[in-house]
């Protein structure tokens, strides 16, 4: 069905006589994108725990088992106890599905996440591989009219490996497709990365009128000739036309084109009003390109960040991208569930510790929630990993793939490149990562802030090179919980101005954040104790109240939105030592908001009643 479905699809993208006839092509669940996107949803799945596939010719597509629709994890269960603990080691699957070609062309296989490692055949050629969930990555074929049969190897072994390598686990090591795959044809031209920035009169901003500028990657696939790509800037019925400059481009060459408009009265994209934008851009006839997208200027003076001119004061939570049931491969509804979460604790900002699906993305930029974003390796607290010439090249390459993949959605406001950095780096390589990503960014996207993420319990006295071309700085600070967990509220209210005081002291006129704050809890300790839904909502709420008036922090993250699996090993790390008769459930993590099954844990109205007094942005 997928094949004629996929067929359907292709033949209307190619201009096939009789399209009336043909079903309507099925719609990718990420909207922006190159035209002519068609999902693969529907897969055969077979598992191979003993790596005998490549033997057994499976490459070929000469295997059987499982119907999945992808995005798709292996084995979503279980998560603790031995068999959490050999799922978290991970094994080896392959998947197979079929796609007709209309016509004979060139056609790409657009992949948004795979889990660990893919390696991918292609009517049993192998076209490439690729390591690194939460990266986009695409091969590229010349084919023949008819069917073509796709096959992917997973391989999630080894997550030890996958921490030297770049790739560390604070989040359960879900195997398989966990991200969109689509096909599509590939024409005389191709439309790519584009790209929006908005500026406005500083006397008014908010008024307008805004300029906005933007640009586009041309690539001219034919002859030699001059193209001239188009465009729009749509919103209830208003149409902006684009008129690019017209390119000379050789066969196989590319550029940057660039057009800049000015909007008379923009409706500006914020948290309380995320207005957007129809983007469609072509080359007439050959090429298309479609995104929705928000005019909003972003500026940040003296420690302070202000959207549409407007002083910007953030409070959310960070979240994973995990759903019971479907670990990190989400479903519309999944994601769905996430916004609606984020908005019952009137949350106006998230944070993340890894690039984010796209679709998840587009929902978060039509609820007005702005987007902490990392983009580098996510490494251990105080480690770095990246210290041969071919990681640090790898780390600065997934900071670029990450940016370029993103940087239309107007709810990211800052590029973190590293979590928990221990004082001034670990060594003179993740100094080096920092520096040079730092640079590519401001020159890539200057209208976003980079940042870094500070280990609280080990933050630089005095700032070092590491912080030179760095804008927001974060901090976690587990105070009440990790640190002094059974001192009296005053206490911990004066160990958290402290706190705040010192990072003030070393990075004066930066903007300041708290990345994480929280404490685990269920229904297995006492009320009140350590560890129970009570002590929690206490807890969280002694931060807020502190970070709420304190005018030089700009944001602050409750860890975490929503319980999630971890390590099956995982027991609550380092509080054991410190409160040794508590109780948590091995496995997860258990200082959401939220538990893993979705239901509102008692801090959760506390949290929103605070944000809500907090107003919004």
């Amino acid at each position: 069905m997928l094949a004629l479905t996929a067929a359907a699809a292709l033949a209307a993208c190619a201009g096939a006589a009789g399209a009336q006839a043909q079903p309507a092509p099925p719609a990718p669940t990420i909207y922006e994108g190159p035209g002519g996107r068609v999902p693969l949803v529907s897969w055969t799945l077979r598992r191979d725990p003993r790596d005998r596939g490549v033997r057994l010719g499976y490459q070929r597509g000469h295997f059987s088992g499982s119907t999945v629709n992808v995005p798709n994890v292996v084995d979503p269960t279980p998560y603790s106890g031995p068999g959490g603990s050999v799922n978290y080691n991970g094994s080896l699957a392959w998947y197979r599905t079929s796609f007709v070609a209309p016509t004979a062309g060139t056609y790409a296989l657009g992949f948004e996440s795979a889990n660990y490692e893919a390696k991918v055949w292609l009517d049993g050629r192998l076209l490439g591989s690729h390591r690194g969930s939460y990266l986009p990555f695409e091969f590229r074929s010349h084919l023949g009219t008819g069917s073509h049969v796709v096959v992917v190897r997973i391989d999630w072994r080894f997550p030890e490996q996958q921490t030297r390598e770049g790739f560390h686990r604070t989040w359960f090591n879900w195997g398989g497709l966990d991200g969109e795959v689509t096909v599509r044809p590939i024409g005389a031209s191709e439309l790519s990365e584009p790209a929006i920035q908005t500026s406005l009169p500083r006397h008014s901003p908010a008024a307008g009128p805004a300029r906005v500028r933007i640009s586009v990657h041309v690539r001219n696939d034919g002859t030699r000739r001059t193209l001239t790509p188009t465009g729009t800037l749509t919103r209830e019925g208003h149409v902006i036309p684009l008129s690019f400059p017209a390119l000379t481009l050789a066969h196989g060459r590319a550029a940057m084109d660039t057009v800049a408009v000015d909007v008379a009265e923009p409706a500006l994209w914020s948290p309380r009003h995320p207005d957007l934008y129809e983007l469609s851009l072509s080359v007439p006839g050959e090429s298309s390109y479609v995104a929705r997208v928000g005019l909003r200027e972003l500026t940040w003076r003296g420690g302070q960040v202000f959207l549409n001119g407007e002083l910007l004061k953030l409070h959310g939570a960070s979240i994973q991208e995990d759903a019971i049931g479907h670990g990190d491969a989400l479903t519309a509804a999944d994601e769905n569930g996430i916004v609606s979460e984020l908005k019952q604790i009137d949350a106006n900002s998230v944070r993340v510790q890894h690039p984010l699906d796209p679709a998840l993305l587009e929902r978060l930029d039509a609820a007005g929630i702005l987007v902490w974003q990392e983009i580098g390796p996510v490494e251990g607290a105080g480690a770095w990993f990246s210290t041969t010439p071919r990681l640090l090249a790898e780390a600065e390459a997934q900071v670029r793939v990450a940016a370029r993949a993103s940087v239309l959605h107007p709810s990211i406001f800052a590029w973190d490149l590293c979590d928990e950095i221990a004082r001034n780096g670990r060594d003179a390589d993740e100094v080096r990562y920092v520096q040079n990503s730092a640079r590519w960014l401001h020159a890539f996207d200057p209208a976003r802030m980079v940042a870094l993420d500070i280990w609280g319990d080990h933050p630089p006295r005095v700032a070092g090179p590491l912080y030179n071309h760095i804008d927001a700085i974060a901090e976690t600070d587990y105070s009440g919980w990790y640190d002094s967990p059974r001192a009296s509220t005053a206490a911990l209210r004066g160990e958290m101005h402290s706190r705040l005081a010192a990072l003030e002291r070393t990075f004066p006129g930066r903007v300041l954040v708290v990345s994480e704050f929280g404490a685990e809890s269920n229904h297995l300790n006492p009320g009140g104790a350590p560890g129970s839904y009570g002590f929690q909502s206490r807890l969280v709420a002694t931060h807020i109240s502190v970070y709420a008036s304190d005018p030089h922090l700009s944001a602050m993250y409750v860890w975490l939105l929503r319980d999630y699996p971890l390590n099956p090993s995982f027991e609550g790390g380092s509080i054991h030592r410190l409160l040794p008769h508590i109780r948590l459930i091995e496995g997860l993590n258990q200082k959401g908001l939220f538990t893993y099954g979705g239901q509102a844990k008692p801090a959760a109205s506390v949290v929103a009643h605070l944000y809500r007094a907090l107003g919004g942005s």
